[in-house]
């Protein structure tokens, strides 16, 4: 952190002082925050040389009802300074023979809290700013790629006039030059921010059109521009950013978008379906089955 003492001013909503005790954990929050994030009561406490009820006791003097809404809010304000380097460290930590089972609860823990913490009349706000929408920009940068990508590939079935901003051969810029009012931008990014991604919503903004953020929180920089904003957990064990929870609320939106606009969808998939069968887009269960039966004759000859 910039200055060893800020992340426990921004954490101390009471704004009261510390005990002798509760400073040696602020002392090691500070120092260490990287691997405290992820780091039990029990285990905090243990670390900093204290015991579980004080460490109990220094989240509620902060000003919180519990540990857990203090853990929730350290991570939220370290998530973004976490090098890649602190993220192999903490992997490193996970035993090989648990790495199935801590990667899928961990996905797991993020889906059932993004559920638990997604207010129906925001989700359904969104819904209705994309249905309203003149024009949709969908953008999402490095390891939000292939988010905005699933989004935007599956919007192109649902609208006419979807553009996906990406960084290819031109600047971000460049293609949302003509973004105005009626038209809507949806960025994707989590920690640790894309800066492009928060440049470009806020020139989108700027223009007049309204701005839909998914990302991890409301401390999220992507706040600050959004009219809109659908908060998805992405709370990870290692270095990989868990992307299950923002995939699973982008999904929803698509189905929700579906059903809003299910007469036309139908007649596009419809017209989709005679391109495909054409030009043999996509393999034929015919063919499919042809194709093992060779295979299962040389199985037979093997064992006759």
């Amino acid at each position: 952190m910039q200055e060893s003492w800020e992340l426990v001013e921004h954490l101390n909503i009471s704004g009261k002082k510390l005990s002798k005790s509760h400073r040696r954990i602020a002392e090691y929050l500070t120092e260490h925050y990287d691997k405290a994030v992820f780091m039990t009561a029990s285990q905090l406490g243990q670390s900093a040389q204290v015991s579980e009820s004080t460490v109990v006791r220094f989240a509620t003097a902060l000003g919180y009802e519990g540990y857990p809404e203090m853990r929730k809010a350290l991570q939220e304000l370290v998530s973004h300074h976490l090098t890649g380097t602190q993220r192999v460290d903490i992997a490193s930590e996970i035993s090989p023979e648990e790495v199935l089972t801590t990667v899928l609860k961990s996905d797991m823990n993020n889906l059932r809290a993004t559920l638990e913490g997604m207010e129906p009349a925001v989700y359904d706000d969104a819904v209705r700013r994309i249905l309203d929408a003149k024009h949709l920009y969908v953008m999402g940068l490095r390891s939000a790629a292939p988010l905005a990508q699933f989004l935007g590939y599956y919007l192109n079935f649902i609208f006419d006039n979807v553009h996906l901003v990406s960084s290819g051969s031109t600047d971000v810029f460049d293609e949302i030059a003509k973004i105005q009012t009626g038209d809507v931008m949806i960025g994707i990014s989590f920690p640790r921010y894309s800066n492009r991604t928060i440049d470009a919503m806020t020139f989108a903004k700027s223009n007049g059109a309204q701005v839909i953020a998914i990302t991890d929180g409301p401390m999220s920089p992507l706040c600050r521009s959004a009219d809109s904003i659908l908060l998805a957990r992405i709370d990870m064990a290692s270095f990989v950013d868990s992307l299950a929870a923002p995939l699973s609320v982008i999904n929803a939106l698509l189905v929700s978008l579906g059903l809003q606009r299910s007469d036309a969808l139908k007649q596009h998939y419809q017209q989709l379906e005679n391109v495909w069968g054409t030009y043999k887009i996509y393999m034929e269960s015919e063919e499919s089955h042809s194709s093992s039966r060779p295979i299962l004759r040389a199985e037979e000859k093997t064992h006759g």
